[in-house]
C-alpha cells in the first residue's frame, strides 16, 4: 500500500485482536479509512467492512480493498493492467505539475502516469474495476516518488527509487468476506456516523494541523483527474486551502469529534489516537465515558512507536534549504475501547 503518515501497519494486529474479542461481531465501520490498511485486514478476517473517508483518493482505496471482490474484478484487472503497462509515455498535466513545476517524480514516469490515467478515464469502467486500476496506478507512482512519505515537499536529491521505471501491479484484492460484501463511501465523518450501522466502529481521526488532503494532494488530483489550479512549491491543489477540516483545528477538534462519537451507530467503539494529538489520554477517556448517557465502559491500550523518517531528518525545498525541522523520535499510540453498558461483551485478554 502507499506510504502514509499515520498508517496503522504496526497496530493492525492489536486492532484485529481487540475487535475479535467483541462478542458476535460481524460488521465493522472504518470511519476514517485512509489507506484502508485496517479495513483490508478486517475483510481478510471475514468481517463485513463499511469504509468511509472524505478524500476521494482514500475512498478509491477503500473501493478497491474493501468493496471490490476478487471474484468480480481480478481477471479483468489483470488483462487491463497488462494493456496499460504497454502504453508509451505522453506528457500532460501530471508531468507538467509534478515533474517540471515540482520534483515529486522523474518526467519519464510522469509521462507514463499521464498516458495511463487518460486511458483509464476513457474506458467507462464500472466503479469497482476503475478503483482497482486507479489504485494500481497510485501505488506504482508511490514506488517511484521522491519524498519522505508526504507530499508537502520533496527530497533535495532524487530518491534512488525515483530512477526506476513505473510499472503497474494488480492490487491485493480479496475475495468477498464471509460476513458479506463491503462498502466504500466518501462522506464527511459526521454524516457517515449518522448513516452507517454496525457491531463495531473503528475511528482513526486526524489528530493535528496537517490535513491528509494537503499531505496527499497528488493522489487526490490523480484520482479526481480534474487538473486543478495549484499553488506553492509543492503544487498543492487550490482546494487544500478551502476544504478545511475541523479535525485539523485545535479549537474545533474536540467538539467535532465528540459530535461524531455521539452519532456513531454501533455498541462498541475502538479509537486510535496519538499522544501528539489535540486530546490528552485523560480527555479522550472522559469524552468516551460520556457516551450512552455517561454509562460507557472504557479501556485503554498503549503502544510506543518510532516516528516516520520525515520527523527525523526534516524536509528540503528545491534549493536545498531545510523547510521542515526534525521532531521527537518516538510517539505513543493509544487504542481506546468504549462499550455500551447493555451491548456485547468485550474481553481484554484471550479466553
Amino acid at each position: 500500500m502507499i506510504k502514509y503518515l499515520g498508517s496503522k501497519r504496526t497496530l493492525v494486529s492489536d486492532i484485529l485482536a481487540v475487535i475479535g474479542r467483541v462478542e458476535g461481531v460481524r460488521t465493522v465501520i472504518d470511519l476514517f479509512s485512509g489507506t484502508s490498511r485496517v479495513g483490508h485486514a478486517l475483510k481478510r478476517e471475514g468481517f463485513r467492512v463499511l469504509s468511509n473517508d472524505i478524500n476521494a483518493y482514500a475512498a478509491t482505496l477503500a473501493r478497491c480493498y474493501v468493496q471490490a471482490d476478487a471474484e468480480d474484478v481480478r481477471e479483468r484487472a489483470e488483462r487491463l493492467i497488462h494493456e496499460l503497462n504497454a502504453l508509451p509515455g505522453q506528457p500532460g498535466y501530471f508531468t507538467e505539475t509534478f515533474c517540471e513545476r515540482s520534483r515529486f517524480f522523474q518526467p519519464k514516469n510522469g509521462a507514463r502516469v499521464d498516458a495511463i490515467r487518460e486511458a483509464i478515464a476513457t474506458k467507462g469502467l464500472d466503479p469497482e474495476l476503475e478503483a482497482v486500476l486507479l489504485v494500481s496506478l497510485m501505488e506504482a507512482a508511490d514506488r517511484v516518488d521522491s519524498t519522505t512519505g508526504v507530499q508537502m515537499a520533496y527530497l533535495k536529491q532524487w530518491a534512488p527509487r525515483a530512477h526506476r521505471d513505473l510499472a503497474l501491479r494488480v492490487p491485493d484484492v480479496l475475495p468477498r468476506a464471509h460476513h458479506g460484501k463491503g462498502q466504500a463511501t466518501c462522506l464527511d465523518a459526521l454524516r457517515a456516523a449518522q448513516t452507517l450501522e454496525a457491531d463495531v466502529a473503528y475511528l482513526d481521526p486526524p489528530y493535528n494541523q496537517h490535513s491528509y488532503l494537503g499531505n496527499y494532494h497528488v493522489w487526490e488530483s490523480l484520482v479526481r483527474w480534474d487538473k486543478p489550479e495549484v499553488y506553492g512549491t509543492a503544487c498543492k491543489r487550490v482546494d487544500v486551502r478551502e476544504r478545511a477540516s475541523p479535525y485539523n483545528s485545535r479549537v474545533r477538534f474536540a467538539a467535532a469529534f465528540e459530535a461524531t462519537l455521539q452519532a456513531v451507530r454501533a455498541p462498541v467503539l475502538v479509537v486510535s489516537f496519538s499522544n501528539e494529538g489535540y486530546l490528552s489520554r485523560e480527555a479522550m477517556e472522559a469524552m468516551l465515558g460520556r457516551l450512552w448517557g455517561g454509562q460507557a465502559r472504557v479501556a485503554t491500550r498503549e503502544h510506543d512507536f518510532k516516528r516516520y523518517v520525515g520527523a527525523q531528518i526534516g524536509i528540503y525545498n528545491p534549493s536545498g534549504t531545510k523547510v521542515g525541522q526534525p521532531g521527537a523520535l518516538r510517539n505513543k499510540e493509544y487504542l481506546y475501547i468504549a462499550t455500551h453498558p447493555e451491548g456485547p461483551m468485550w474481553t481484554a485478554d484471550p479466553g
